[in-house]
């Protein structure tokens, strides 16, 4: 889907920009580097810049230890110790600094799972202030973005990723996740670049 095939329906003053996990956990700081974040954290500044209260970012928080977590994810954080809070510098949690300045006005909401929906904290705020539909940047493309997009497609968000505002440790991946949302998810999950919203997100 190319950014001329955004839905003719326009961007409102109740649309949401949702930016997932721009963190310096997945900086070339952290135990996850994302190589890609430095590139579009300049366009996913610029969209947050446009109308920061109107912006939510979440950040995922670790478990303090592996036991802290149920089922499989005790697991994950077994083979992952060194990104527990037990182990993490807690400055890896927070945003990257181009984005943190702009909180307020700008919403954080802490998430321990994939999925910003996996926990009530985040469809409370988007009722709250009427959201009708979201715009959607941050980190990763095939993990964290991917499972709060189909989130948003399940409760019936207008649903619109910056292609250029996402970002991965996988090449592969990001580019599957790609031609998925565009082969299956047409009616549902609007592809664009950044300067289609922008010019379209006017009020």
């Amino acid at each position: 889907m190319l950014a001329k095939d955004l839905h003719e329906y326009p961007l409102t003053s109740k649309t949401v920009h949702l930016c997932v996990d721009m963190q310096r956990i997945f900086s070339a700081e952290g135990p996850w580097p994302t190589p890609w974040m430095e590139r579009v954290l300049p366009i996913v500044a610029e969209l947050a810049g446009r109308f920061p209260e109107r912006t939510v970012f979440t950040r995922f928080i670790t478990p303090y230890t592996a036991k802290d977590m149920p089922g499989m994810w005790q697991r994950y954080y077994t083979k992952w110790r060194e990104a527990t809070r037990e182990r993490l510098q807690s400055n890896l949690l927070e945003l990257l600094p181009p984005l943190a300045k702009l909180c307020p006005p700008a919403t954080v909401v802490d998430k321990t799972r994939y999925s910003a929906f996996a926990e009530p904290n985040l469809l409370s705020h988007l009722q709250a202030r009427d959201a009708d539909g979201l715009v959607v940047t941050g980190s990763e493309t095939d993990v964290c973005v991917l499972s709060t997009v189909l989130g948003a497609v399940d409760l019936g968000y207008r649903v619109i990723v910056v292609r250029d505002g996402i970002c991965s440790s996988s090449d592969t991946g990001h580019d599957a996740l790609m031609r998925l949302y565009e082969e299956r998810y047409r009616e549902q999950i609007e592809l664009a670049d950044a300067g289609a919203v922008l010019t379209r997100w006017t009020c």
